[in-house]
């Protein structure tokens, strides 16, 4: 039997997330983020379900092509945290090209209101700030220090870290 061939995943198209409004969220993703809204769908049934659920599905475009999505299903709710996850955990992080457009957004979000934690050093790997969107969703802006040479090293060791992470859960456990 013939195996079925691997296709590459090329990259992101795009996130989706729960949004409590969406022109609220539009407000912050294209006026403070700079992502231009760039895809509108209003639907009254779900696609892949079939489901009655009247929604609004927006569309922000980055620079790279992919996408921030959000869902406004009219009810002025938004996506609860997981009661099992600390709040650190679950983000999204997106790339920008140095550390002074870090910083440049940093000084954006604060002059809007938003408040920012860090610049935060990740073991020069890489630095980021981190905050909070309208709908209680964190973010995370990045930019990557890490030299190709340190990139490489990563690659090479990620298997026999992970092994080793999985050796100390287990070990953990008993």
């Amino acid at each position: 039997m013939t195996p079925t061939p691997l296709h590459p995943i090329h990259g992101l198209h795009h996130f989706a997330w729960r949004c409590r409004d969406a022109e609220e969220t539009r407000h912050f993703y294209e006026d403070i983020l700079g992502l231009p809204l760039t895809h509108v769908i209003k639907k009254d049934t779900v696609p892949s379900t079939g489901e009655h659920c009247p929604y609004v599905h927006i569309f922000f475009r980055m620079a790279d092509g992919s996408h921030m999505a959000f869902f406004d299903l009219g009810d002025d709710t938004a996506a609860e945290p997981s009661p099992n996850t600390p709040g650190w955990v679950n983000h999204i992080a997106l790339r920008v090209d140095s550390d002074q457009a870090l910083e440049d957004m940093k000084a954006r979000l604060q002059a809007n209101g938003i408040e920012v934690i860090g610049v935060t050093d990740h073991d020069g790997y890489i630095h980021s700030i981190y905050f909070f969107d309208p709908n209680g969703f964190r973010l995370e802006l990045t930019t990557e220090l890490a030299t190709q040479r340190e990139l490489d090293g990563y690659k090479r060791d990620a298997h026999a870290a992970l092994a080793e992470w999985t050796t100390f859960r287990k070990a953990a456990r008993v």
